[in-house]
């Protein structure tokens, strides 16, 4: 099937864009996923700047441990979503493109870019997180 050049750079560039919303949902997954090893590093960095105190276990539901579960648990199905949205977008634009009708979708851009924003401000305290510095214990010397 020979397409006029006109239609073979449409379909052209619906693949572009596809590959591009590709692009996006693994950078959110990989994203989620360098947030964990992250975390897990500062909690090495933690345990070993104070080895005479043993870091309190703040065990599995913590406040820390379920705000990174939650970023992370968002990104990956977000990313995995994205997938979804942007083959359904791809297919529906192919069609439109075959029927002589395609119409723009600035609602799809104004949801990606705002999620993915919302989860760069979310991400934003994990990355600004230091470790405590532990006080030196004061000895008490004999007189």
């Amino acid at each position: 099937m020979n397409l006029p050049p006109d239609r073979q750079r449409e379909h052209q560039a619906n693949e572009r864009t596809f590959l591009a919303w590709l692009r996006t949902s693994v950078a959110l997954i990989a994203f989620g996923f360098a947030l964990t090893r992250f975390s897990l590093f500062l909690q090495q960095i933690e345990a070993s700047s104070s080895p005479e105190q043993p870091s309190p276990s703040h065990g599995l539901l913590s406040t820390q441990n379920l705000g990174l579960l939650l970023v992370i648990f968002l990104l990956v199905i977000f990313g995995i979503l994205t997938i979804g949205l942007s083959t359904w977008r791809y297919n529906q634009v192919m069609r439109q493109i075959e029927a002589g009708n395609f119409r723009p979708s600035r609602f799809l851009v104004w949801i990606m870019a705002a999620v993915v924003a919302l989860f760069g401000l979310l991400s934003l305290p994990l990355m600004l997180r230091r470790p405590r510095p532990q006080e030196p214990s004061r000895l008490s010397l004999p007189e």
